[in-house]
């Protein structure tokens, strides 16, 4: 006889964790609740079909009456996960029926995160949007379709207010960007996001940075901003950050970690060995550093789910933390960072160099060679590497996928020059730029 295993949550960790469990385990009662109608839909892929560039609203969608069949699983939609009673070792749910209970041998939290709202007058939620669920899409897509807005603020300088802006640029909007930092992307080092402020400016984007938001009048349609100034917009995109749904997690005693998310083992245990929790709700370590940190992105999601299920399957595989490795593109530039900024190694008191290493994607007398910039910190001494940082076009997202998978291996910039790097003119040059970078950081090693 198999466990019973209930999964709360079905985006990318918990489908994640379902298929994986099942896939190993066709023995397992799994249950898997969302409080909502769709899982396992793409977040990601919402920016490009608000603008046009996914055709189908289904392209971002699972089938999940399939998956259910498929693997076997008893999918429980519009359900919404209330109680957890630890001691009895049940959870309480609440559908359209009314409240039930459903016992588990070994529960996984993965209720993902939410969209920040701001509690400030005015808000209007008629034309004020958040982007993190497919009903926030949906209303995005119907607003500008029935309204046809000329103008939308984007209060927000993360992954999603830089990837709607582009979207909504290409509907004909005229966009203005908010945001309360001195930079865009702070992921970022200031001297990097000022090449993405210039690039987007450059698109017609106006840009407010050192701009806080304080309240919205007339009906949604004025922004009243900290400064004194007021933007007029037919709608706003709140991009303003995610906050873990630990609601549940908080009620139920389970501990969370500094960073306000749920804290877990490198199993993705909780203090309660027979829950786990994976994915955007979640706190883990840093992979070099070992401070804790909240990285949401679907990447992570999905090995968390994997270690999650092999240790209820008793089969453990050790997490070895988070690097927070993410790419993402606005308008004809790809921007990409994996590790830590200069900003946060800083307050670590981390004895660090930098380098800057600026080259063309392919060798310069073959057509379409496209100039792209690298960044990478590194500790004084021994050269490893904590962070690196990566803008262009073409080439830019290999030359971050090199270097993302050089820190996870723990390098030292002396082993970049060693790295034999396919060469041929359309792809690269005889040196790549990140063999390059290398030479540059070994210079300036402290002896």
């Amino acid at each position: 006889m198999g466990q019973k295993i209930i999964i709360v949550g079905g985006v990318a960790g918990g489908a994640n964790i379902a298929t994986q469990v099942r896939r190993n385990d066709q023995n397992s009662d799994i249950t898997l609740f969302d409080k909502d109608e769709h899982i396992a839909f793409s977040t990601c892929g919402m920016p490009y079909y608000i603008g046009g560039e996914v055709e189908k609203r289904k392209q971002l969608l699972v089938n999940s009456d399939k998956f259910a069949d498929k693997y076997n699983i008893n999918l429980q939609t519009n359900s919404e996960v209330t109680a957890i009673d630890r001691e009895n070792k049940q959870v309480t749910y609440r559908d359209a029926s009314g409240e039930h209970n459903a016992p588990y041998d070994k529960l996984v939290l993965a209720p993902g995160a939410s969209a920040v709202k701001p509690d400030i007058d005015g808000y209007n939620e008629e034309r004020i949007f958040t982007l993190h669920t497919i009903p926030d899409m949906d209303a995005i897509q119907n607003f500008i379709q029935t309204h046809q807005p000329q103008t939308c603020a984007i209060v927000g300088a993360g992954f999603v207010g830089l990837e709607m802006v582009e979207n909504l640029k290409a509907l004909g909007i005229d966009c203005t960007i908010v945001d309360r930092s001195e930079q865009v992307m702070k992921l970022v080092d200031k001297d990097m996001a000022e090449m993405i402020e210039h690039h987007i400016t450059s698109k017609g984007v106006h840009l407010l940075l050192n701009e806080e938001l304080n309240s919205f009048s007339n009906n949604g349609t004025t922004l009243n901003l900290g400064s004194g100034k007021s933007l007029q917009a037919d709608m706003t995109i709140m991009a303003a950050g995610i906050r873990p749904n630990k609601k549940l997690a908080e009620s139920s005693a389970l501990e969370l970690g500094e960073t306000g998310a749920i804290k877990v083992n490198n199993y993705m245990q909780t203090n309660d060995p027979d829950i786990y929790a994976i994915g955007d709700v979640i706190e883990t370590n840093d992979y070099l550093t070992g401070i804790p940190r909240h990285v949401a992105l679907a990447g992570p999601a999905h090995r968390q789910a994997i270690i999650a299920a092999s240790h209820i399957q008793g089969k453990p595989i050790e997490y070895s933390g988070v690097q927070g490795t993410s790419i993402f593109k606005v308008f004809d530039l790809t921007v990409g960072s994996a590790g830590l900024n200069t900003a946060v190694l800083d307050q670590l008191d981390y004895d660090i160099k930098t380098v800057t290493h600026e080259a063309l994607s392919h060798a310069g007398y073959y057509p379409g060679a496209e100039k792209i910039c690298i960044k990478i910190l590194f500790d004084a001494k021994s050269g490893l590497i904590y962070g690196a940082q990566v803008i262009g076009r073409e080439g830019a997202d290999k030359r971050l996928a090199v270097l993302a998978t050089a820190m996870k291996g723990k390098m030292s910039v002396r082993m970049l020059p060693e790295l034999e790097l396919g060469y041929a003119p359309p792809y690269s040059s005889p040196k790549d730029p990140v063999n390059v970078i290398g030479y540059k950081a070994i210079s300036k090693l402290n002896a």
